[in-house]
């Protein structure tokens, strides 16, 4: 008896220890951001084992390994055309179609050397700022199909606009259409392959991104692919921040009306996409999908839009998609726009927007009012109210809620994708954006920005300095997590 009440008070003293080891082995052996071991120890420390749970959820790194592969990329030439636009950059011998494009050869080189991000020039952009539109011009290409549909999304849920979207797929695959989902696991709670049986059981295939092990038990929980990727016969391409839901389409009563901003592209472009999406697919699936010249089809020349399909994750030695933000912060001359719904930026990408700010150039950033997370609503505000003391103009959305994710700068270069600033989106989910180099596109998300500004209440630095204190403390709290959010 003596012996097992010995046992029990020293638990505490068992639990300093075992936290104490933990601790090393955050430190010594994961080596994260600083700001993030520090999150994680405090967590360890407050919430004893339990915490170490958390940690081997949500907070271990992955290893920067080939994830990805797809011998088909040899097939396609992807790696020689690589090497000789790096060559052609360096060697200024590269054409370019516009002098706006020459401007960001620099931003062009880093894409290239480290996401194997081919320039292409000829393409045709459709810029998308609402759901009802996004998803009619989708339905109707997905009806035109001749070959084969591609379709990835974080969330797919079969609701009103899902069981739309499937009935669509379903009749292109009667008529002998090769259709492919792949849907991420943790952005699909509740989703099954089992409820594509009737597509499944007409030919197509569908496929779960980083599945559990058991329910709730996945080691990978916290790396998901948080892409939105759409192929059409390899000639049509959509990407953007659309999932497909019926909320995404304003008829949740939660967020009101959707506002985001997605794009269809024609040209060659719509290669690299497909491209990304084979190199998911393969990843998920058992069924890897072989190279086919029917997935990379001659394209007729639809435009003159240079642009380059840029891939992120946890995966990648280099923080892609966020460097390439940094790289068009940097090469801002006059206004850089932002609609992002979750702005918690790390330091590097804050300090650039600060010195932007400071240096004169007009920043504008774009949130929603709308909360669908509350720490990160909080945590967001804190940083946005930040950069008021540094000349940035904040708006805060009031139609509904904003998940576009966007960057405008100088009517010139501009990116539109599904990578959001913060911590999650830079270094732990799998992103993709388009890094666009033509003045008529940019302008016209410049365009669709400035109209957005009409549905936006200007948060103010006298307004944010005088909020209660409760709120403060709600921001305080909520940026100390920033770094595990």
């Amino acid at each position: 008896m003596s012996l097992l009440f010995g046992t029990i008070t020293n638990i505490p003293f068992i639990l300093l220890i075992l936290n104490f080891i933990l601790a090393i082995t955050v430190i010594f052996l994961e080596r994260k951001d600083p700001s993030s071991t520090w999150a994680w120890i405090l967590v360890l420390f407050f919430i004893p084992l339990f915490g170490f749970v958390l940690y081997l959820l949500l907070g271990r790194q992955m290893r920067k390994k080939h994830l990805f592969r797809w011998e088909g990329q040899k097939d396609i030439g992807i790696d020689k055309l690589i090497n000789y636009q790096i060559e052609a950059l360096e060697e200024n011998s590269l054409d370019f179609n516009t002098d706006t494009v020459e401007k960001y050869k620099s931003l062009i080189h880093m894409n290239l050397k480290t996401s194997d991000s081919v320039l292409t020039q000829d393409n045709h952009i459709q810029i998308f700022d609402d759901g009802t539109k996004k998803f009619e011009s989708l339905i109707k290409d997905i009806l035109s199909a001749k070959d084969h549909i591609h379709i990835q999304y974080y969330i797919f849920k079969l609701d009103n606009l899902g069981n739309r979207i499937f009935s669509a797929l379903k009749k292109k695959a009667k008529q002998g259409v090769k259709v492919r989902v792949l849907y991420d696991e943790m952005g699909s709670r509740g989703l099954r392959k089992s409820h594509f049986k009737e597509l499944l059981d007409l030919g197509g295939e569908v496929e779960v991104f980083f599945p559990s092990i058991l329910p709730l038990l996945n080691p990978r929980l916290n790396f998901r692919n948080h892409r939105k990727i759409v192929v059409i016969d390899g000639r049509v391409g959509y990407i953007g921040g659309f999932n497909v839901g019926d909320e995404y389409l304003g008829l949740n009563k939660r967020f009101g009306y959707w506002r985001d901003t997605h794009i269809r592209i024609e040209g060659s472009s719509v290669h690299p996409l497909q491209t990304r999406f084979l190199l998911d697919w393969n990843q998920a699936s058992e069924n890897n999908i072989d190279y086919s010249e029917s997935y990379f089809p001659a394209i007729p020349k639809k435009g003159n839009v240079a642009m380059q399909v840029v891939s992120s994750g946890p995966d990648n030695e280099w923080p892609t998609i966020k460097n390439g933000y940094l790289k068009l912060l940097m090469d801002a001359k006059r206004y850089i726009y932002i609609q992002t719904p979750y702005f918690i930026p790390d330091s590097s990408f804050l300090t650039a927007i600060e010195i932007a700010a400071l240096s004169g150039i007009d920043v504008r950033i774009m949130v929603p009012n709308k909360p669908d997370h509350m720490f990160v609503y909080w945590a967001t505000y804190s940083y946005v109210g930040q950069l008021l003391k540094a000349g940035a103009k904040i708006y805060i959305y009031e139609k509904g809620f904003i998940h576009a994710k966007t960057i405008v700068v100088d009517d010139e270069a501009s990116t539109v994708g599904t990578a959001n600033i913060d911590v999650r989106s830079f270094s732990l989910n799998f992103e993709v954006n388009a890094f666009i180099y033509d003045h008529l596109i940019s302008h016209e998300l410049a365009e669709i920005f400035e109209k957005d500004i009409q549905d936006c209440t200007e948060l103010t630095l006298e307004k944010y300095e005088s909020r209660p204190l409760f709120i403060k403390f709600k921001e305080s709290i909520s940026r100390l997590l920033t770094p595990i959010l």
